[in-house]
């Protein structure tokens, strides 16, 4: 049976999880915001970064440790969660936590795990591959119903644009919704300047307003946005992120798009 979607979804939080003060801090801010604009709120966190362009890259606290906030998180504030997941096992570990499982774009075509995640039953959002056109995507969908699970989401989040960034070709959206999923809008990788010459990618988040707006107007049921207190102490992808306290004002602007 399909999640209900009954109001646009909001998936926000830090790009991994740092510690439990910071997430419980985080969830509570915008899960008030989403409560006061009628937003479906799911926290995101990632539990583990497995893509990192330097070895000395923040990677985590800890599996067993991170998921436990998450769930920590769910329990508390009564919200759906969700982190990505990197490998075959573990989807199951994941799925005792979260609510949505993550898969991510440079792992959209790996068949395996998107089986595996599709037998934990959960709801799977598939982001788009940075190589690969959304016509493309109907394939994860069909691999993850045909192992017995029709939650499917598909995430938009750029598309290669030479070396160091990336283009959203906003067609996209209205493409992928033609595959009966709905498509959520990463509204800030998409936003990212990858492969940087210092080792940690770079980003645009002056932006993250406009790729939230254009995605509504094009019918995105969703925005993944990224946030933190401090961006610039965010152990991921700061470069890329929202400040939290920007965050109401630029939901409300997207609830008068859509109202």
């Amino acid at each position: 049976m399909k999640m209900n979607i009954s109001k646009p979804i909001i998936i926000s939080g830090p790009c991994a999880i740092e510690d439990e003060k910071t997430a419980f801090l985080i969830a509570e801010k915008v899960m008030g915001i989403c409560n006061k604009l009628n937003f479906e709120y799911i926290f995101k966190g990632s539990y583990r970064k497995a893509n990192r362009s330097s070895l000395n890259s923040f990677t985590g606290i800890g599996d067993e440790k991170a998921l436990k906030i998450l769930g920590k998180i769910r329990d508390h504030f009564h919200v759906k969660v969700t982190t990505d997941i990197h490998t075959d096992e573990e989807a199951a570990m994941a799925a005792e936590y979260v609510d949505v499982l993550q898969i991510p774009a440079f792992l959209c075509r790996q068949t395996s795990l998107l089986v595996a995640a599709a037998k934990t039953g959960k709801v799977v959002n598939v982001k788009k591959g940075q190589f690969m056109g959304p016509e493309s995507m109907k394939f994860a969908k069909e691999k993850i119903v045909a192992s017995g699970n029709e939650n499917v989401w598909l995430t938009e989040r750029g598309t290669t644009f030479g070396y160091q960034d990336l283009v959203v070709d906003f067609r996209s959206i209205p493409k992928m919704k033609a595959y009966d999923v709905p498509v959520i809008m990463d509204c800030t990788h998409s936003l990212q300047k990858p492969n940087q010459t210092i080792g940690v990618t770079g980003g645009d988040p002056t932006m993250i307003g406009t790729m939230a707006k254009a995605a509504v107007a094009v019918g995105a049921d969703g925005l993944f946005i990224e946030t933190h207190p401090d961006p610039s102490l965010a152990k991921s992808d700061g470069a890329n992120m929202l400040p939290l306290d920007q965050m109401e004002e630029l939901l409300t602007s997207v609830r008068k798009l859509i109202d």
